[in-house]
């Protein structure tokens, strides 16, 4: 399965996805780091696991401000703030 191109539905796939974003990020490949990320992100979400959703977060944040894109930071961070809140409809 090519991780980049749908949601990782197991964990071996979401663990292998993780395991080259940390790589491309250590390398400074923040482009391709955040690709890998943004896919265990979404496999978070779909997993509704909102602590996974909460580090993957965080990983792209970090990964934003090395590329200078403060904004988009400052968005996953706020989703990691969110993650760690419970959800109310009210």
């Amino acid at each position: 399965m090519n991780a980049v191109s749908s949601v990782p539905s197991d964990i071996v796939s979401l663990r292998m996805t993780h395991c080259r974003a940390e790589h491309a990020a250590g390398e400074a490949q923040y482009h391709l780091a955040v690709l890998y990320y943004r896919a265990c992100f979404e496999a978070a979400e779909y997993r509704q696991d909102p602590r996974a959703m909460q580090f993957f977060a965080l990983k792209l944040a970090d990964c934003y401000e090395e590329m200078h894109l403060w904004k988009k930071a400052e968005d996953f961070r706020a989703l990691a703030e969110a993650a760690d809140k419970p959800f109310s409809w009210d």
